[in-house]
């Protein structure tokens, strides 16, 4: 979830009728911290290379379901969406949004309750499990990928420098993911002042 994330979408060309709907949601709650677009794109476009037939895609933090329209409008058909929000109204709201869509899946919960609909092929932590803040430990991708799947964590801030640092600290959670030995991973960078580690999992 990014600040202004909602408001990052206005005048943006083109935005998928879901994504939309679930815009329209957020902004009805007041809520400002939707993914924005740059890394709604990379979500579309990666949920868009999970198999049908049963392929799965997790998410915590669904916030009013701007980054799941993401993925759920990417997604081929017989791919299932399962997405984790703690706080009950934007649960509620979220699940409005994908009234009609029986592949999508909205509960109120902690974030690692997204274990139970798991293992996954594509999985983004965007509320919980990213491993930034005292108290959130990282997820555990060798639980929650299936081998060959993929994991996005999304929220950091683009640096030119080895260790990557961020508030004059090294950034520990980056590292994580970066040199996570379970992972292939790499920093993507979305625009100037936004980027997101996107890792596979080794087989």
């Amino acid at each position: 979830m990014t600040f202004r994330g909602t408001d990052d979408h206005a005048g943006v060309p083109g935005l998928p009728p879901l994504v939309r709907r679930a815009l329209d949601a957020a902004r009805e709650l007041a809520f400002p911290y939707s993914c924005r677009a740059e890394q709604g794109r990379l979500l579309q476009v990666l949920a868009g290379g999970v198999g049908g037939g049963g392929g799965r895609i997790g998410e915590t933090g669904t916030g009013a379901g701007v980054g799941l329209a993401w993925l759920a409008s990417g997604a081929r058909p017989g791919v299932r969406l399962f997405s984790v929000e703690r706080e009950p109204e934007r649960a509620r709201t979220a699940a409005e949004v994908f009234h009609d869509r029986p592949d999508t899946t909205v509960t109120c919960g902690d974030w690692q309750d997204i274990a139970a609909y798991g293992p996954f092929e594509l999985l983004v932590l965007d509320g919980g499990g990213q491993g930034k803040t005292p108290g959130d430990p990282a997820a555990d991708v060798e639980r929650l990928l299936v081998p060959g799947g993929t994991v996005v964590v999304d929220d950091f801030t683009p640096c030119d420098r080895w260790p990557p640092r961020f508030g004059g600290d090294v950034d520990r959670a980056r590292l994580h993911w970066l040199e996570h030995p379970a992972l292939r991973a790499v920093e993507i960078r979305l625009a100037p002042d936004l980027c997101t580690v996107v890792g596979t999992r080794r087989r």
